[in-house]
């Protein structure tokens, strides 16, 4: 992948369908996220499907809410969302040997040509880490959940 896509692959051992639920479900946001941005659900189903909306309490220095839309949905395989900002927050799974691998990504690919260098220089370093301490969230709340 580009530059302008950041990313991580974790092997999750659990079935890709326990690793979609957490993903699918707006509610466990805040349990997986690994930027310590996300504080939890405002508004929104239980479980995501394509263009479904839900809202999150941040923090980020200061508080605030953000909505964000379900831009890509195929069960048990992909999902992404993004805000107000073109960036999409996408997740890849392919069920291997061992459990779900799992692909991050933080995907600046619909902002203009121009921008990304300022989106990557802003905020690029942080949410590498963010996104690396996500899969191992991610990979700790499956253990806990398909047992």
């Amino acid at each position: 992948m580009s530059s302008d896509v950041i990313t991580a692959t974790a092997v999750i051992p659990a079935p890709p369908s326990v690793v979609f639920a957490i993903l699918a479900d707006p509610r466990q946001h805040a349990r997986i996220d690994g930027s310590g941005t996300v504080q939890g659900i405002v508004s929104g189903p239980e479980r995501l499907s394509l263009d479904a909306e839900f809202g999150m309490s941040m923090k980020q220095g200061a508080p605030y809410k953000i909505k964000n839309r379900v831009v890509e949905f195929e069960e048990d395989r992909l999902i992404a969302w993004r805000h107000l900002g073109l960036h999409r927050w996408r997740y890849e799974l392919a069920p291997v040997d061992g459990g779900t691998r799992v692909t991050e990504s933080w995907d600046l690919t619909h902002y203009p040509r121009l921008l990304r260098p300022v989106m990557r220089a802003l905020f690029g370093g942080r949410t590498q880490k963010a996104v690396d301490e996500t899969l191992v969230r991610l990979a700790r709340a499956a253990a806990e959940d398909a047992h």
